[in-house]
């Protein structure tokens, strides 16, 4: 029988393998997570508005129902294109006669990869709880500092990048500290919490158009976002951020700084055999196979694809239409037919910024503030695998919108490092002195 392997469960391989669900055919999907997660979402864990299991869902639960699919958890190192096997980290190899690869991006720090322990970026279920402790524990470290330069950079949060996830990260942490957190300390006011946005391009949200990337910023600055466009970042450090401006060389002290400012193509890319693109991704015929291989199909973030002359940006809708597309043009392969012309469907492009202030594109109508906040909400609730995520997600979006509060504030993994174990004492030996 013909064997598929999709790799990755990402929006593209999920719908690859649903398209394939009537198919008489056996699939291996392999994911190196045990679960499907809605990274639109992903910034609402990292700023503890959403718990984990609210944006995710075990891969085995989703497609259980599938009969010709088996899931391995796993991670793929390479691929054999001659061979027609893929390699895993644990030695193992599994052979295809057809091969989906849908293994995503992740992080790019533009070759100064030692900034990734500093600056983190968001890109799994890990990276939203590392952030989230990060964010929560720069508040308590700033509650038992009693100098107060020493904690001002506690209080100052960096986001390196204004794309959608950089606006949406700036815009909420800043709501944190008005409004979620105020009136829970005893020593600082988390209201006087300062958020710099830091962008090398001229305008925040630079896909967007430059009207809606206009509001974007005015809707982030009345937040109290200090927005700071046309920056370079030059170095990233324990202690703050250097970029580069008109004004010249600055220095921004934040003992928090958020990634959000690249995005690299998987590695797996590398072991195909063909030439990739200058952001690393696998250039893809129309039916989105590679050169001289017509069983292997590349899609999603990973996959240099165009429509209609037109690049297919990275998102969500384009990954699960590709998703569908491969497993179609599979099926035709098999029944000798011509494989079908992969078309994007352009359904918009949303971007939330806070509380009631969203932008939004539906084709040629922009629009922004509260109804795009509404439409914003309305279509990632409908997306959310299963009924119990929508449910989950409505049920603390209410209780947020009602009270100010985020309640997925737990904090794990916070051994402290000797380094701030002694300011900490430093801090309680500073106090005592004073009251007595």
């Amino acid at each position: 029988m013909t064997h598929i392997v999709i790799l990755g469960c990402g929006f593209g391989g999920l719908e690859a393998a649903r398209g394939l669900a009537r198919a008489d055919v056996q699939i291996t999907l392999i994911d190196r997570s045990n679960h499907h997660l809605f990274q639109p979402l992903l910034y609402q864990v990292a700023t503890a508005g959403l718990s984990g299991p609210a944006i995710a869902a075990p891969i085995r639960h989703i497609l259980a129902r599938q009969r010709n699919l088996t899931t391995l958890m796993g991670s793929v190192t390479s691929v054999d294109i001659s061979r027609r096997m893929v390699q895993l980290n644990d030695g193992a190899t599994i052979p295809y006669d057809y091969l989906i690869v849908a293994t995503g991006s992740t992080h790019s720090y533009f070759g100064n990869d030692q900034w990734a322990e500093v600056a983190p970026g968001l890109k799994t279920l890990g990276d939203a709880f590392e952030i989230r402790r990060r964010i929560l524990m720069s508040f308590e470290h700033a509650e038992r500092e009693l100098d107060e330069e020493a904690r001002a950079p506690w209080l100052t949060f960096a986001v390196v990048g204004a794309g959608a996830t950089g606006v949406e990260m700036a815009g909420t942490m800043t709501e944190i500290g008005q409004y979620t957190l105020n009136g829970e300390y005893r020593r600082i006011d988390s209201r006087k919490a300062r958020v710099v946005l830091i962008e090398g391009s001229d305008r925040v949200l630079p896909p967007y158009p430059p009207d809606l990337s206009e509001k974007a910023r005015k809707q982030l600055e009345r937040l109290g976002v200090e927005v700071r466009t046309g920056c370079r970042v030059t170095a990233i450090d324990r202690d703050g951020v250097t970029f580069t401006s008109a004004n010249g060389e600055e220095r921004l002290h934040a003992k928090t700084v958020i990634w959000s400012a690249g995005v690299a193509a998987s590695p797996i890319g590398k072991t195909l055999g063909v030439e990739l693109d200058r952001a690393g991704r696998v250039p893809v015929s129309p039916d989105l196979t590679i050169a001289g291989h017509p069983e292997v199909y590349v899609i999603g973030d990973l996959a240099a694809a165009k429509s209609e002359g037109q690049p297919v940006p990275g998102v969500s809708p384009a990954a699960k239409q590709m998703g569908r597309t491969a497993a179609r043009n599979i099926l035709l392969h098999m029944q000798g037919k011509p494989a079908e012309t992969f078309r994007y469907k352009d359904y918009g492009s949303l971007a939330t910024i806070g509380r009631k202030s969203a932008v939004a594109k539906v084709g040629n109508i922009k629009f922004s503030g509260l109804p795009a906040w509404l439409f914003w909400l309305f279509v990632h609730v409908y997306f959310l695998i299963g009924f119990r995520s929508r449910l989950m997600v409505l049920t603390d979006w209410a209780w947020a919108y009602f009270t100010f509060k985020r309640n997925a504030r737990l904090v794990v993994g916070t051994e402290e490092e000797p380094d701030a174990l002694e300011a900490g004492a430093a801090a309680h030996r500073r106090r005592a002195s004073q009251e007595t």
